[in-house]
């Protein structure tokens, strides 16, 4: 008992002293030097830890009162140029992790370190806040943080509405998913400056649509033929996307049928990322500069228009699978494909995953949808694009949707 009081003491000191050194480096000197530094900081987080062995929550609640107090006289009498609570803040959670550390010291010790890291990085913060972030992706950040940490929660987890296709909490995460791998994508991009900007960007870009990324690319192209190269390679990774994507879904809802398809989804996956990075290093290689469009991190319309189109897919998959049987499912899959690859994908696996088809029926709709969506592609680039860019794009595309055919016929 003595040994672990001495112990989660000797936290407490040492949650004062680290949190205190990092206060004192930053106070200042002269008349507008701040009051609290590295003693006081220590002086505080043994009074939270001697508080809690003599009296418990109790006397610690005393302790945080009279802090409290000294600590609001301080900032009163002494504000000087900065207004700033970041100091008085600390002064109260000190104590605080000082009690904490008398009966969880692992906890205690890393909540210590996290405050004196959040102190240090101030600057570095305030000029990522302020310089570095768009008013536009801290929206996205308020909205990714509203959809998954309130919105998600609350959606019931099992199958409702017609059918019994429809799972909110299921399709709720796609839509999560969706965002965060845009977003990641936009940070890349954003991260590795425009000289493959567009590559990832269309890597990016093609979770959320492939056939959306390629008509954008087209249009790039188009308008400069300097991008030529990094647009064709945008397009093929948003290809890419495309596969990884299936890949993602079907490992969510139905790891059987990502067996079968995964030497399919490696051959058509594997095709576009080589093609399209052959176009990216003859970019990079010719000194080539992409220009990036100030964007948003994510695109919320799209998202939650996917998992609409989802939502859709997955009753009309299943009155077809119930009015038609397995046919009904592949005709469902081919139509839905045009418009995107994915909603077909989760809507099938979904069916795989209830227990209303088995694995390998559902191999053959998916890579039917995977082709009509390859038309829709080819559509989009032929009618926005130009003769230069549909010449480079269509092998690419084509080429991936024959080898993930063929490696399945040669599985079968």
């Amino acid at each position: 008992m003595i040994a672990s009081a001495w112990f989660g003491l000797s936290v407490s000191l040492g949650i004062g002293l680290l949190i205190g050194l990092e206060r004192e480096r930053s106070k200042g000197g002269g008349a507008g030097r701040r009051p609290a530094g590295i003693r006081t900081f220590t002086l505080v987080s043994l009074l939270g830890a001697v508080a809690v062995h003599l009296g418990g929550r109790i006397f610690l609640a005393l302790v945080m009162v009279g802090v409290m107090v000294l600590t609001a006289l301080s900032y009163s009498r002494d504000r000087g140029d900065d207004p700033g609570l970041t100091t008085e803040m600390g002064l109260l959670v000190t104590p605080l992790l000082g009690g904490l550390a008398m009966s969880d010291a692992s906890l205690a010790a890393g909540l210590g370190a996290a405050v004196a890291v959040i102190f240090a990085v101030k600057e570095a913060l305030h000029s990522f806040v302020t310089r570095v972030l768009t008013a536009g992706e801290v929206t996205d950040g308020l909205i990714f943080a509203v959809a998954t940490l309130i919105v998600w929660p609350q959606l019931p987890d099992r199958y409702l509405g017609p059918f019994q296709a429809l799972n909110p909490h299921s399709l709720w995460f796609l839509v999560i998913l969706i965002m965060a791998i845009g977003a990641g994508g936009h940070a890349a991009a954003r991260g590795l400056g425009a000289r493959f900007g567009l590559p990832i960007a269309g890597l990016a870009s093609g979770f959320v649509s492939s056939t959306a990324t390629v008509g954008a690319m087209a249009g790039r192209a188009k308008r400069a033929s300097a991008n030529l190269d990094a647009a064709v390679a945008g397009a093929m990774f948003s290809t890419v996307a495309t596969f990884v994507q299936i890949a993602f879904l079907l490992t969510a809802v139905s790891r059987p049928t990502l067996l079968l398809l995964a030497p399919a989804l490696l051959a058509g996956g594997g095709f576009a990322a080589l093609y399209a990075g052959g176009f990216a290093l003859r970019k990079a290689g010719a000194g080539g500069k992409a220009e990036i469009e100030p964007g948003r991190a994510f695109n919320i319309a799209g998202a939650l228009g996917l998992a609409a189109m989802i939502a859709m897919m997955l009753v009309g998959a299943a009155a077809l699978r119930d009015w038609l049987g397995e046919a009904g499912v592949t005709v469902g899959a081919a139509v839905a494909g045009f418009a995107d690859a994915h909603s077909p994908t989760i809507s099938i696996a979904s069916l795989v995953a209830s227990g209303k088809m088995v694995p390998a029926a559902a191999v053959m709709p998916i890579l039917v949808a995977v082709t009509s969506n390859t038309m829709s592609k080819l559509v989009v680039a032929a009618s926005i694009g130009s003769r230069a860019f549909v010449l480079r794009i269509v092998p690419g595309i084509v080429g991936a949707t024959v080898a993930a055919w063929l490696a399945v016929s040669m599985t079968v």
